[in-house]
């Protein structure tokens, strides 16, 4: 069984219903038995870094999800990825999961002429083969939604979407943990494929 996070932030109901299109099961929860008896978690997440991790705190959950990553796939999606990193940026300063080293910061600070916030599909250029790309082919167009973005995790990075004149961190991984800026939810069939390949984790 794969649980989704419910902390108050995310697409919860569209990323379910896209899990269940491909006929994986998949629970939206707050509770932490549910965490430990699932087979993989799913970190969902919209809007601001700050308010979402004292939501994420305020369920009590962040040490129940420290103790699974380590035992289990783990998948953050957009701001769930950016959690998953050691700080963030926006708006101030704020500790992250600290699960993948690295932190988040404001989109326009590397390239002031990218359009901000970063809306609209573009291609994924695989850096490092992974079984997250089981079926998904090099190039394929996926959907971003976001202001801030990851940076100083290469190690991590599993895939880049080119973005005004830089890339823009799309796929991160470290051991059991994975995460995707993009919605694969919203990624048509490529991004169903991805959540195809994470459910066989």
């Amino acid at each position: 069984m794969t649980v989704i996070v419910d902390y108050g932030v995310g697409n919860l109901f569209s990323l379910q219903s896209s899990l269940r299109a491909l006929g994986v099961e998949a629970e939206i929860t707050c509770r932490a038995e549910r965490l430990r008896e699932a087979e993989r978690i799913i970190l969902p997440g919209v809007g601001a870094f700050g308010d979402a991790r004292a939501k994420l705190d305020a369920t009590g959950l962040v040490p129940v999800l420290l103790e699974e990553a380590e035992q289990k796939p783990l998948l953050g999606i957009c701001l769930g990825m950016q959690l998953l990193f050691d700080r963030s940026f926006e708006y101030g300063e704020h500790p992250g999961l600290g699960l993948i080293p690295g932190e988040v910061a404001f989109l326009g600070e590397e390239d002031e002429a990218r359009k901000v916030p970063h809306m609209g599909w573009n291609s994924l250029e695989i850096l490092k083969d992974d079984p997250l790309f089981k079926y998904f082919r090099n190039g394929e167009y996926v959907y971003y939604v976001h202001s801030f973005c990851a940076r100083n995790c290469r190690d991590s990075t599993l895939g880049v979407s080119q973005y005004g004149n830089a890339a823009v961190t799309g796929v991160v991984r470290r051991g059991n943990v994975w995460g995707t800026q993009f919605h694969p939810e919203k990624s048509g069939d490529a991004g169903l494929r991805l959540l195809r390949a994470f459910a066989e984790l």
